[in-house]
């Protein structure tokens, strides 16, 4: 009915006919997967568990050594608008970093969407190598989370053998 409203979307779903898309449904976001990588090693791609919760240890990082995080994510059914990731460490129970990123908002299309972030350096020192614990979320405007996983990760003197 919103004419301005019926505009905007047609703009964000380009090639996707708006009539196939049905007013009620809510956007579906699947997070397929997410990717360290970190000049001259290979890319670590992570499972995606399905329960939300990692088993044991996720991954190893080096101390001092810079990455990027990259998140593959299909978008289906409507717009998803204002999808945020957010991550939360701690330390022996004490939180040590969180972030907060807006992806964007996203229409759906077949092909998954990629998203690479800033570069980032893991802390070094004697003090910083450990097992940390942390919980990723994606959460879109309407506070609608997609997708919640705890785990544990260590920083090491040196990268996983």
């Amino acid at each position: 009915d919103d004419e301005s409203l019926r505009k905007w979307k047609e703009q964000l779903l380009g090639g996707v006919d708006v009539n196939s898309i049905e007013e009620a449904q809510e956007p579906d976001v699947k997070i397929m997967s997410l990717t360290i990588s970190s000049e001259g090693r290979p890319d670590l791609v992570l499972p995606i568990p399905e329960s939300g919760n990692v088993k044991g240890l996720w991954f190893t990082l080096k101390e001092g050594s810079h990455y990027r995080l990259r998140f593959s994510v299909k978008v289906s059914n409507d717009i998803v608008c204002g999808l945020k990731y957010t991550n939360t460490v701690w330390k022996s129970g004490i939180k040590v970093d969180s972030s907060k990123q807006m992806l964007g908002t996203f229409s759906p299309q077949a092909e998954p969407y990629t998203h690479e972030m800033d570069e980032e350096t893991t802390p070094s020192g004697v003090f910083a190598r450990g097992t940390y614990s942390a919980r990723t979320k994606f959460i879109d405007d309407d506070k609608k989370c997609y997708l919640e996983i705890n785990y544990t990760f260590d920083i090491q003197k040196d990268w996983a053998k």
